[in-house]
């Protein structure tokens, strides 16, 4: 147990799980579409749909696809800076779901350039977990260097990035890799203990048959 576990995040509003939790996905959200977000459809489930609003849930997951910290005072205000900067977003309500966490949210995020789709939970103290991008199912906290991958599924990719982590003296604290369909796209996590070095995005991008890097640093 951490100072984190016992105090709690440093945040604007009442609940660590409703308020900061929800800025933490939403940023989340955004550093995995990797641009300024320009349209969002969020749909929030179980008790983020029942209670959400009470608690600021709403704003605060529009405040983080809007890069805000779980600190930052325009949290209040994230409805009208999302107008400010051409966001255009809607809120949802999804039916009730016990197989998913009670405070889960669905982002469908679109940019200039890319579009993706997020799921995540808001697991208490301000931790998140995401679940799924773009369909294939994922399990990363965020609290860790993170390093996404979209590959095609092929022998010897992974391989050939977790070698040159190990060239470069990184350990690997977790490591997942999903498949839709064998041979076909294929998405890997890995978190490592170390701060990730400026540059690696670009080796890693030059292997083959890798055809996106997401670096994702802890916030």
């Amino acid at each position: 147990m951490n100072l984190f576990d016992i105090i709690g995040p440093v945040m604007i509003g009442p609940s660590s799980s409703h308020t900061a939790g929800a800025v933490r996905l939403g940023n989340m959200a955004r550093n995995i579409l990797g641009e300024e977000p320009r349209r969002a459809r969020i749909v929030v489930y179980n008790s983020f749909a029942k209670t959400g609003r009470g608690h600021g849930t709403d704003k605060a997951l529009i405040a983080g696809l809007l890069g805000f910290a779980p600190d930052d005072e325009r949290i209040r205000t994230s409805f009208e800076e999302a107008g400010k900067r051409g966001l255009v977003y809607e809120l949802v309500a999804g039916e009730d779901d016990d197989s998913l966490h009670p405070n889960t949210a669905l982002f469908v995020l679109e940019g200039n350039t890319r579009k993706t789709e997020v799921a995540g939970c808001s697991i208490g103290g301000g931790r998140v977990k995401i679940t799924a991008i773009d369909g294939f199912e994922v399990d990363f906290s965020g609290e860790y260097p993170t390093i996404i991958t979209v590959h095609r599924d092929r022998p010897g990719i992974v391989a050939r990035v977790t070698t040159h982590l190990a060239e470069k003296g990184f350990n690997i604290a977790q490591m997942r890799v999903s498949r839709k369909t064998k041979g076909e796209q294929a998405l890997m996590i890995i978190e490592t203990d170390e701060p990730l070095p400026e540059g690696i995005k670009e080796v890693l991008e030059s292997i083959e048959d890798i055809y996106r890097i997401l670096i994702i640093l802890p916030a």
